[in-house]
C-alpha cells in the first residue's frame, strides 16, 4: 500500500477489467476513509455505465471459453488461487486492515487463511457434483441431467468483511464455470482490487472483473442485461432493490442479507461465566458488524442476574483498538454514517432499558465505539427488532421454551441463532423450532467451508459455502434421448 500524502495527491485506485488494472472512464472519484483516523488515504473511482459495460463485455467474452473448461481444469486454477492468496497474505491483510480498521492480528488469524480454504473447498466441490441417476424413465428413452454454468454473474459485496464476502461469492461462481463482474462497497474497495490482481495472475483474462463505485454503480451492475444472475451480501433494503431490479429481467437472485441473531441461554447451562465470555466475543467481534453476531441475548429469568453480570464483565473487559493493536478484539466501525447510526440508537434508548456498560463513542478520532450491553429491553423495542450492526448486545428474559421460541422468532430476520443448554432433547427441540437458517448449540458464529450459510425471511435466500452454494450458481438441464429401434 502507498503511504497517504496530501489529499489532492492521494493515490487513485483503478478497476480490474479483462486482466488489467484500468482507469475508470467516468473520471469521477470519491475519497476512501481510514476508519481509524477519519481521514482520506486513497481515491477510488465512481464507475459509470461505460465502465460497467466494459467489464461485462470482458466477462461475456471470457465465458465462451471458461464455461467449456472441465471441472478438473477449473479446480486446478482455483487451487493455484488459494496458493497465491497464502503467498501474498501480507498484502491482502494490509489492504483489508486499512480499508476496515480491523486489527492485523485478527485478520491474519481468522480471515486470510479461511479465504484460501474456501477456494480449495470449491475447487474440490466442482469435481464432485451429484444428481439424479441417468436412466430410462420412459420406454425407449434415456434421460440425462446436465449441470451447467448460468452465465455472467453480477455481484455486490459489503464493507463489513470486504475480502471474505467477495470470496464467498467468487469461489462458487467460478467453480461452476461462470464469469463474474463484482462491485465492492465504496468504503472498502481496496482489498477486492488487490484480490483481483492476485487472481489475475492465475485466471484467464475476463473471468473475474471488479468495478469500483457507489450505489449507482451497483445498480448498473445489478441491472445490466448481460448478467444472468445477481448475488449480493448487504442490507435488507439493498436486497429488496436488487430483487425488484432483477425481476424486470427475470434474472436469478442470491441474497444474503441482515440478521438479528437470538442467543437463547437456559437455566441449565453448567458454566454461565464461560458461556457469557463466549457470547461476548461472538457479539463484539468485528465491532459487531456481522449479520450473525450474537447480538440479542434471551436468558432464562432464573439466571438473568448471574448471567448478565458475567456478560457485562466480559464485555467491559473487551479491548478495542486500531489495526496495529495486537490485543484488540475489534477495531472501529467502518464509516461515519455507521457511527452515527449506532449512536442514534442510544439517543433514542427507551426509559425502561438500562445501558449496563458502554453505549458511547470512544475518543474523537476515527469511529471507535465502546463494547456495550443493554438490559431490560422489550420485544418491540427498535434495538431488539432492528440491526444495530455495532458492538452492542441486548438482553431480554424468558420464562420457558415456548416464550423463548416466540421471542427468538419474533423478528423479521431469519439468518442465525444459538441455543445454550445442557439438555440434549431441549437443544434438538429448539433447533427445530427456531426459524433461522443456521442454529448453533453451545457455541455461536463458527463457519466451515463444507456447511451452508444463508437465511430465511428478510435475511434473504440462497446459500453461501458448501455444495449448496455451488448449486446456486448452476442451472439444471434435462436431456432425453430416443433409443428405440
Amino acid at each position: 500500500m502507498t503511504t497517504p500524502v496530501e489529499n489532492t495527491e492521494l493515490t487513485r485506485l483503478r478497476n480490474y477489467v479483462n486482466g488489467e488494472l484500468v482507469d475508470a472512464k467516468s473520471g469521477r472519484f470519491s475519497d476512501v476513509i481510514d476508519p481509524c483516523t477519519g481521514e482520506a488515504y486513497l481515491r477510488a473511482p465512481i464507475s459509470g455505465a461505460e465502465d460497467v459495460d466494459a467489464a461485462y463485455a470482458a466477462a461475456a467474452a471470457a465465458f465462451e471459453s471458461w464455461s467449456q473448461t472441465t471441472p478438473g481444469e477449473r479446480a486446478n486454477l482455483l487451487l493455484k488461487v488459494a496458493d497465491a492468496i497464502e503467498a501474498r497474505a501480507g498484502e491482502l491483510n494490509e489492504a483489508e486492515c486499512r480499508n476496515t480498521g480491523k486489527p492485523r492480528a485478527r485478520m491474519a488469524e481468522d480471515e486470510t487463511p479461511v479465504a484460501a480454504d474456501h477456494f480449495r473447498f470449491f475447487a474440490g466441490a466442482a469435481r464432485t457434483l451429484e444428481g439424479p441417476t441417468s436412466g430410462e424413465f420412459l420406454a425407449d428413452h434415456t434421460s440425462v441431467i446436465r449441470h451447467e454454468p448460468i452465465g455472467v454473474v453480477g455481484q455486490v459485496t459489503p464493507w463489513n468483511y470486504p475480502m471474505m464476502m467477495a470470496v464467498w461469492k467468487i469461489a462458487p461462481a467460478l467453480a461452476a464455470g461462470n464469469t463474474v463482474v463484482l462491485k465492492p462497497s465504496d468504503t472498502t474497495p481496496v482489498s477486492t482490487v488487490k484480490l483481483a490482481e492476485i487472481m489475475g495472475e492465475v485466471l484467464p483474462k475476463g473471468v473475474f472483473n471488479v468495478v469500483v463505485g457507489d450505489r449507482e454503480t451497483g445498480a448498473l451492475v445489478v441491472g445490466h442485461p448481460t448478467a444472468q444472475m445477481v448475488a449480493i451480501t448487504g442490507s435488507v433494503g439493498a436486497g429488496m432493490a436488487v430483487a425488484k431490479s432483477a425481476a424486470e429481467d427475470l434474472k436469478r437472485v442470491h441474497l444474503e442479507l441482515g440478521g438479528k441473531a437470538p442467543v437463547v441461554v437456559f437455566d441449565d447451562v453448567k458454566d454461565l461465566k464461560a458461556a457469557a465470555e463466549a457470547i461476548a466475543t461472538a457479539g463484539l467481534y468485528n465491532a459487531g458488524q456481522d449479520c450473525t453476531a450474537a447480538c440479542r441475548v434471551l436468558v432464562h429469568e432464573d439466571v438473568h442476574d448471574e448471567f448478565t453480570a458475567a456478560l457485562v464483565e466480559a464485555a467491559a473487559g473487551t479491548r478495542t483498538g486500531d489495526l496495529s493493536d495486537e490485543e484488540a478484539l475489534y477495531g472501529p466501525l467502518n464509516n461515519a454514517n455507521q457511527l452515527e447510526r449506532v449512536a442514534g440508537f442510544f439517543e433514542r434508548v427507551p426509559g425502561h432499558a438500562k445501558v449496563l456498560t458502554g453505549g458511547h463513542r470512544i475518543g474523537d478520532k476515527g469511529y471507535f465505539f465502546a463494547p456495550t450491553v443493554v438490559d431490560g429491553l422489550q420485544q418491540d423495542d427498535e434495538m431488539v427488532q432492528n440491526e444495530v450492526f455495532g458492538p452492542v448486545i441486548t438482553v431480554q428474559t424468558f420464562s420457558d421454551e415456548a416464550d423463548a421460541v416466540a421471542k427468538a422468532n419474533g423478528v423479521k430476520y431469519g439468518l442465525s441463532g444459538s441455543v445454550w443448554t445442557s439438555d440434549h432433547g431441549r437443544a434438538m427441540r429448539m433447533s427445530k423450532k427456531l426459524d433461522f437458517g443456521v442454529v448453533w448449540v453451545n457455541t455461536h458464529i463458527p463457519f466451515v467451508s463444507e456447511m451452508p450459510h444463508g437465511g430465511f425471511k428478510h435475511s434473504g435466500y440462497g446459500k453461501d459455502l458448501s455444495v449448496f452454494g455451488l448449486h446456486d450458481y448452476l442451472r439444471v438441464k434435462h436431456v432425453m434421448h430416443y433409443i428405440g429401434e
